[in-house]
């Protein structure tokens, strides 16, 4: 089963801060990541994700350097700033709160189906 796009496109930018919340990374470290923490279910395309850097670097949320080139290729790091800590708490409320609603939608639902089946 994979999971829907659409379920997931919202949160975009929660997920690349909740990847920088550790460390600091670049793209493609952080795609492995997501695509390791969902079994290979989920990966952001590379222009949703480098779309997703410039806005979240645009807002302030992150910051980027270049990487050392005596490591391999010369990579452009991201860094979660104050601001996109903040961010981050409150985008991790509003799912909280989304979810807590949806999960009492659902739940309704179900309860119709099992009388239904």
């Amino acid at each position: 089963m994979t999971i829907a796009s659409d379920l997931i496109r919202g949160h975009t930018d929660t997920i690349i801060l909740a990847r920088l919340m550790g460390e600091d990374n670049y793209g493609y470290e952080i795609n492995k990541s997501i695509q390791q923490k969902t079994d290979g279910k989920y990966e952001l395309k590379e222009a949703t994700l480098y779309t997703a850097f410039r806005r979240l670097e645009g807002a302030g949320c992150i910051s980027s350097y270049w990487g050392d080139e005596q490591t391999g290729a010369r990579r452009r790091y991201y860094k979660i700033t104050d601001k996109g800590r903040d961010t981050y708490a409150t985008l991790i409320e509003e799912w909280a709160s989304a979810k807590s609603m949806i999960d009492k939608l659902i739940e309704a639902q179900d309860i119709s189906l099992e009388r239904k089946g």
